[in-house]
Order: C-alpha cells, then sequence, then structure tokens
C-alpha cells in the first residue's frame, strides 16, 4: 500500500515537472521568435515607402566603357487608378499570381513553410509569395534570395496588409509589376501592347498581361520565347474560369481570338537589342526581375564597334540573299573571345526592327539542327580512339538499316561519291558517308557525350535523345543553339579547354557598390590538345577542302590563318559557318524563322552564312589574333603514301601528315595486298599449285568493310564497295576471286619437323603438312624404309611424338586422297649424330619359335 502511494507521489512529480518543462519552452519560444522578429525589424523600411516608389536608371556598356543602352532613363511607368483598371485584369491578376489575396493575412503560411523546406534541404530559397510579399520585393527589398530577406519579406507583408486595404495594395502592385522589357506597370504595359489605355482592354488583352510578370523574360510577345504567351494566356483563362470570374464559353471564345491577336510594334532605340536583353534575363534568372528597377551599372564583354560592324554585315547580307532569291529572311552571328569565353558580338537576327523575323533571338532562343558542323566533334571522338586524319574510309553508296523508321543512305552535297578517302579530306571536304560510318565505329553515345561535354547540352545521351537520333546524328540531325554550337568550336580554339560563356564581367548598383566581378576563367579539358590541334589543322587547310569548296574559297582570311566548317541540313531549313581562331571564334547561322527551305544553291559553300562569316571574321581579326594553336610536342609529322594513308610505298606520291605519338603507321597500308595467282589459270593459286610454287605473285588494292549497323547477317558497306569498285575501280582493285581447280586433286606432302639434313636429339616431334584438295584418306610413316605409323581419316596436320635411338635415319611420309592420288616426302637426319653418318639397319624381325 505505501508502496503504491509512494509511485502516485513519484508520478505526479513527473508530470510536474514535464509541464513546468514545457511551459518554459513555450516562453523561451516565444521569447526568442519575439526576439527574432525585433532583430529583422529593427532595420525594414516603412511601408508608406510603397506609394512614394522611385527609380533609378541602369545603365549597359560594352567592354571599353561606351554606353550601349540606358534603361528606364526616362521614367516607363504610367500611374493607373484601380478604379481605371479592368475588373478583367484584377481578377486575372489574382487568379495567376495569389489567388487567396483577398482572404490572406499578406503572406502564404504553405509558401513559406515550403519555401523554408526547401532552403533546409539546401535547393535555394523558394518562392511561395503573395501579390503583397511580390510588392514589397519589387518595392521596398533587395533582390538578394537569402532566408533573411524571406523573413523581412513576411514581416512587412503582414503589416502592409494591415495598413492598406486589398484594392490598395493591388493597385500599387498593378503599377509595379514588370511585364517585359521597359513596361513596368499595366499603364505602360497596355500601351506598349496595345496601343490603349487599360480601361479600354478586352478580356482576351487582360489575360495576356496578366500573364506576363511571372517572367516577362519568357512569355512576353516581344523579347520572350516564341509563342510561349499563347499557352501562358490559356492558363490565365482556364484558373479564371476556375475561380468564378469568368465562363466556359467565355474562355473558349477568348480562346479561338487567340491565334488572331495584334501587338503594336516593338520598336525600341536601343543598341545590341538582343544581346541586352540576353544579358537582362541572365540577370534577373540569377538576382530577381526587379533587380534592374534598382538603378545598375552593368559592364558587358560586347564590343561595341565590332557589334555595329557585325550587324551591318548581317543585315546587308540578308539584303543581298533576299533579292538573288536565296529565300532566305534572317541570320544571326555570335562572336566570343576564343581564350575567355567573353561575348564580343551577338547579332541575335538580321534587323530587329524588323517586326515578321527580327524580334526572335536565334542565337540563344533558337534550337535548330546544325547539319554538318557536328562532323568536327565527331571526328574528335574518333581521334581518341585511335584513328587518325590519315584513316581511310570508303566513301560510296551506302545503306544504313533502321535508323529510325526507315533505312537510311546519304547523300553528299555534290550528289557523287569519292571511293577511298582520308579522314583529312574526308573532314575538309565534309563528306556525309565517311562521316555515318565513323560515327557508326565510335558508337552514338560517346559523340552525344562528347557533344554535351563540350557545351552543347541539347545533345546530352538521354534515353529519348538517343532513340531519336541514330546515326542522322553526324549530319546534324539533333537541335542545338546557336549560343552553344559556336561556344563548342571555342574549344577546339582554346585547346581542348572548355570555357563557359561571359557576357557581363561586373554588376554595381547605382551608389557604385560591387554586387558582381567575374573571375578569370578556369575551364576545364573536354578534349586532349593534340586532338583539338588535330581538328584545328584540318579545318584551317584550304587543300583539304579544295573538292568541295575549290582553293580560295570565302572560307579563307587573305594572309590569316583560320578553322572554319560549314553545314547545311538536308532540307535546306538551316545554313552555317562556324570558325575560329586562337583569338576568337564566330558561328554564323541564316535561314527563315517559319522553317521554310532556303533555295538549294544556299549550299554551295560561296553564299548564305559563309559571306557573313568571312565579312565579321574579317573585322575582328583587326583587333584579336589569328593562327590556331601551335603544335603540341607530342603530335608528330611524317611522310605517308598520299592515296592510302600508310607508311610510303614504292614511288607512290607522298604527302605529309600530323599524328598523335603512337599512333604513327608502322607499315604500308593493309589496302595494298599481294596475291598468289596461278599460273596455269589466273585464279586465285590453291595450296597445291603453292606448294608447287605454280603461281605467280602480284600487287592489288583491295578494300574491306565491316558492317556493324545490320543485324541480318548482311555487310552492306562491303556491298556498296563491290559495286563502287565494279564501276569505278581500276583493274588493281578488281583481283580475281575464284580459286583455281588446276592440280586440285594433287597431293602435296611437307615435313615440317624435322628438318632435312639435321641432327636432333632422341624424342621429339614429327610434324607433317597435307596439301590436296579431296579429304585425306590415309598417312603412312616409314623409318629407313618400314611402316611404323598408320594414320587414317582426313588428317592435313599431323604431329606425331617418338623417341628414336642414336643413329641416323631416312623418314618418308606417303599420302593418299579420297581420290586414290598420293604423294610423297622424304627427309634424312640423325639422332645424335651427324646426318650423314652410316645409316643404322633396321633390325630384321625374329620369328617366333
Amino acid at each position: 500500500m505505501r508502496r503504491r502511494m509512494h509511485l502516485q507521489q513519484m508520478r505526479q512529480r513527473y508530470i510536474i515537472i514535464g509541464l513546468l518543462g514545457l511551459i518554459a519552452f513555450i516562453v523561451i519560444g516565444f521569447i526568442g521568435a519575439f526576439g527574432l522578429f525585433l532583430w529583422y525589424s529593427r532595420d525594414l523600411p516603412s511601408p508608406g515607402k510603397l506609394s512614394q516608389s522611385s527609380q533609378n536608371s541602369t545603365v549597359f556598356y560594352d567592354r571599353n566603357g561606351k554606353i550601349i543602352y540606358e534603361m528606364y532613363k526616362d521614367k516607363n511607368r504610367v500611374p493607373i487608378a484601380i478604379n481605371d483598371i479592368p475588373k478583367y485584369l484584377q481578377q486575372a491578376t489574382v487568379a495567376t499570381e495569389d489567388k487567396t489575396f483577398y482572404t490572406n493575412s499578406g503572406i502564404s503560411q504553405t509558401g513559406i513553410i515550403r519555401a523554408f523546406l526547401m532552403t533546409a534541404l539546401h535547393r535555394g530559397v523558394q518562392g511561395g509569395s503573395t501579390i503583397t510579399q511580390q510588392l514589397i520585393k519589387n518595392v521596398l527589398l533587395d533582390s538578394s534570395r537569402s532566408p533573411s530577406r524571406k523573413i523581412k519579406e513576411a514581416i512587412l507583408a503582414v503589416e502592409v496588409n494591415k495598413r492598406y486595404t486589398k484594392d490598395q495594395i493591388l493597385e500599387m502592385y498593378l503599377n509595379e509589376a514588370p511585364y517585359g522589357g521597359t513596361y513596368y506597370g499595366v499603364g505602360t504595359a497596355a500601351r506598349g501592347y496595345f496601343g490603349k489605355d487599360p480601361k479600354d482592354l478586352s478580356l482576351l488583352e487582360c489575360a495576356i498581361l496578366a500573364g506576363l510578370p511571372q517572367n516577362p523574360s519568357v512569355y512576353s510577345p516581344f523579347i520572350g520565347v516564341k509563342d510561349t504567351w499563347k499557352a501562358r494566356t490559356g492558363d490565365v483563362l482556364r484558373r479564371m474560369r476556375e475561380e468564378g470570374y469568368i465562363t466556359r464559353a467565355q474562355e473558349e471564345e477568348s480562346l479561338k481570338k487567340l491565334p488572331s491577336v495584334k501587338f503594336q510594334s516593338a520598336l525600341l532605340n536601343i543598341n545590341a537589342a538582343h544581346f541586352i536583353f540576353y544579358v537582362k534575363r541572365l540577370i534577373e534568372k540569377e538576382y530577381g526581375p526587379k533587380i534592374l528597377d534598382q538603378g545598375l551599372q552593368i559592364k558587358t564583354t560586347l564590343d561595341l564597334d565590332m557589334q555595329t560592324a557585325a550587324e551591318k554585315i548581317v543585315k546587308d547580307q540578308i539584303a543581298t540573299l533576299d533579292k538573288g532569291g536565296y529565300k532566305v529572311s534572317n541570320g544571326a552571328v555570335l562572336a566570343l573571345d576564343s581564350k575567355t569565353g567573353q561575348v564580343i558580338a551577338y547579332v541575335g537576327s538580321h534587323d530587329y526592327s524588323d517586326e515578321t523575323n527580327g524580334q526572335f533571338d536565334v542565337i540563344s532562343q533558337g534550337v535548330r539542327q546544325p547539319g554538318s558542323t557536328l562532323k568536327p566533334l565527331e571526328y574528335a571522338v574518333a581521334f581518341e580512339k585511335g584513328y587518325t586524319p590519315a584513316t581511310v574510309l570508303m566513301d560510296v553508296k551506302t545503306t544504313f538499316p533502321n535508323q529510325g523508321t526507315s533505312d537510311y543512305t546519304p547523300e553528299n552535297y555534290t550528289g557523287k561519291f569519292t571511293g577511298p578517302i582520308q579522314i583529312r579530306f574526308a573532314l575538309g571536304n565534309s563528306l556525309n558517308v565517311p562521316a555515318v560510318k565513323m560515327l557508326a565505329m565510335i558508337g552514338l553515345r560517346d559523340f552525344l557525350q562528347k557533344a554535351n561535354d563540350m557545351g552543347m547540352t541539347e545533345l546530352a545521351p538521354t534515353t529519348h535523345t538517343m532513340e531519336n537520333l541514330g546515326l542522322s546524328a553526324s549530319l546534324g540531325g539533333g537541335s542545338v543553339s546557336l549560343l552553344h554550337l559556336t561556344s563548342s568550336y571555342a574549344v577546339f580554339a582554346n585547346g581542348g579547354k572548355k570555357i563557359d560563356i561571359i557576357p557581363y564581367t561586373e554588376i554595381k548598383d547605382f551608389k557604385g557598390r560591387e554586387i558582381f566581378k567575374s573571375k578569370e576563367p578556369k575551364g576545364h579539358q573536354v578534349l586532349s590538345p593534340e586532338i583539338s590541334f588535330l581538328i584545328s589543322h584540318i579545318l584551317s587547310d584550304d587543300n583539304a577542302r579544295k573538292d568541295t569548296f575549290g582553293l580560295g574559297s570565302l572560307l579563307n582570311i587573305r594572309g590569316k590563318t583560320v578553322a572554319v566548317k560549314t553545314g547545311t541540313t538536308d532540307d535546306k531549313v538551316d545554313n552555317y559557318a562556324v570558325g575560329f581562331t586562337k583569338g576568337v571564334t564566330v558561328g554564323v547561322w541564316v535561314g527563315n524563322n517559319d522553317y521554310k527551305p532556303m533555295n538549294p544553291r544556299i549550299a554551295s559553300g560561296i553564299t548564305g552564312a559563309s559571306p557573313i562569316w568571312h565579312d565579321v571574321m574579317t573585322e575582328l581579326l583587326k583587333k584579336y589574333d589569328d593562327n590556331i594553336l601551335p603544335k603540341p610536342d607530342k603530335v608528330k609529322a611524317l611522310e605517308v603514301d598520299a592515296a592510302l594513308g600508310g607508311l610510303p610505298k614504292d614511288d607512290n606520291p607522298k604527302r605529309s601528315e600530323y599524328f598523335i605519338e603512337g599512333t604513327e603507321p608502322k607499315e604500308v597500308s593493309p589496302i595494298y595486298k599481294k596475291l598468289k595467282i596461278s599460273k596455269s589459270t589466273g585464279k586465285i593459286a590453291n595450296d597445291v599449285e603453292v606448294k608447287n610454287g605454280n603461281y605467280d605473285e602480284k600487287d592489288y588494292i583491295i578494300f574491306t568493310e565491316n558492317d556493324p549497323v545490320s543485324t541480318d547477317g548482311k555487310n552492306r558497306w562491303q556491298e556498296g564497295i563491290d559495286l563502287w569498285v565494279k564501276d569505278h575501280g581500276t583493274d588493281k582493285m578488281k583481283p580475281p576471286t575464284e580459286l583455281s581447280d588446276n592440280s586440285a586433286d594433287d597431293v602435296v606432302v611437307s615435313i615440317k619437323n624435322p628438318n632435312d639434313r639435321s641432327t636432333v636429339s632422341n624424342a621429339f616431334d614429327i610434324q607433317v603438312k597435307v596439301t590436296t584438295g579431296p579429304d585425306i584418306k590415309s598417312v603412312k610413316l616409314y623409318k629407313n624404309g618400314s611402316e611404323f605409323k598408320s594414320l587414317d581419316g582426313n588428317n592435313k596436320d599431323i604431329t606425331e611424338s617418338v623417341n628414336f635411338s642414336d643413329g641416323v635415319y631416312e623418314l618418308k611420309v606417303v599420302a593418299t586422297n579420297g581420290k586414290d592420288k598420293r604423294g610423297d616426302s622424304t627427309i634424312k637426319f640423325g639422332v645424335n649424330k651427324p646426318w650423314d653418318s652410316p645409316v643404322t639397319p633396321t633390325p630384321a624381325p625374329t620369328e617366333a619359335p
């Protein structure tokens, strides 16, 4: 009884202690939270400043300090009272940005919890902002992405929600929200996009504007990704219908009108417009969409003089192509500093003021098929696997089965096939069949991985990409941006080192305080310097491309050494020229934004992208270094057979070629072969004729390739070779293929061991080779005239282990084939004695008693 009471007292004591601890925890937590609130509240701006927002100018400078563009120089905001803002625009904004706006306390508790959980999981500071929070972020706070700023934002949002009505908050938000480019607030946006006051906007126009603030760099019809505003508008209308603001009939009626929406002209008095918007997108992505509103000084890497020259070259050439009937309406140029990755010139379209073709940024937002410009990357992988510029491939008509939905039979630009071609000339002349064959040999995955490593992330070897490309990838079957394509060529120019693209080097606020300063790029090695040199040397070799482009084409710069590769898609939709020196890398595209094919003449190499590339590179080389990087020590020059690439043969023509140390040819090309030809029949000598010496040795050139693609047992590569040789080959390429049947039934016996007139030890192997057409019926072995071994069956290669006593022996082997023809061979040898000692008589057999 006493013990039970004691336990009950102890239990009560623990409960009291627990309750006191919980109360203490709550009190301490409350004090801590209150202290945290006071700490973050100590330097918060006044919510009253929401209605007193001001704007500072953001200035973009080129690399030399020249002003490219001053954003917000004039007040580009037209305040609009809430009563003059259409109800549809208010409703569309609430439905899209913050559907609980009219009922929340200024913050989204679930959004904040999610934001802090994601931050705790090291996934960055996440969103979850209400309209009130967005207003505070846009006007009162900086654009840092720290947890402390998020706390301040939440504290201010609660205070603002108490101080202002919901209509006042919404009015301020709609007058501060970014709508793309220089358009801030609905007053400016309504006039800029539709040329009307906000009160005159239709339901559809309200939905379009309401969809922009979340990400104007993407959704803007003028500067965003092409046509994404349409899908975004559809989302806004759907949310309005879901929130009960409009009916389904109104939604469907508005969607029907969407394709016919007309915008005002987006003309801006702005230099390097596409470059400015490209930099703007990058900065907004990193620091938030309102950072530019604070007034920044942005030092870009652009060279304004080079930019102006490049813009004029592109505009003039597109006009020339249009007059010439080439059916080309747009062009783009990107120039990078090869060593640093800095953008020197950025012409996103031929004329930004062209409403039809000029306002889409082909460089960073266009994803097009690059054609043959991918071939250098493919051969770079081949060199990694031991192939060399002197490796011979057969450029003949070849079918590659099961490539996508059908078989694939590539053609060359000229419509002709060359036959045997070394890689230097296959790449220089941009031949298609050798490129497809090489891709089959090196493997699609390794090629795509290298393209990804070099900067073309669109070609990462995902399952989807692997399944959809196939061997057409070697001819540019995938799609990449000109930004990434040009950057990948800078890897060759930079000795195999990949350096990220750098469009700006410094950002300061309007008081001169540093926000960002770039560091000297280190890059990382994705190709060896040796392979980069080989590719660069081939692409700068005018002789290597003369068969397709002729000598002295526009791919050369007078007095300079430059490397360059062209590319045109099979359907003539995209035309490229991408090239480099150790100082600068330039990528050029021409085509049509709507993917309409150009005139086929565009692929000649002297029209389209090539003239633009030539003229832009000529201008750049007035300031930047020409030439490719010096030859690495591990690259050796060697004379090779000019035709087939091995060591020089006889008096055949020779040429010099570069090889990475260890890959140099050690003998003449294996394509050169000596064949034994029957003197009697002119066919391939059979074994009997060879044994009897009834043949002549003749030189031939024999091309063979294995087919790694076909899975039905056919060698389609060899079939293509044989057809080409039949039509185009010389006599030396057409050896006899039939085996001679002369003397085929004869039997030739050769004793391989022991050697005739030799001396051996007691234990040794007798080795015999029997040559004949039919099967062997029997083989008999005789020692000093007496048979000691008889073998039945088709024994053409015989090894018999024996043990002879000391003496001198005569060994005779007699073979009989299935047609009862016989052949024999005899030798003499000694066992522990000279072979010419007196012959040891074979003992006579002893008769049984």
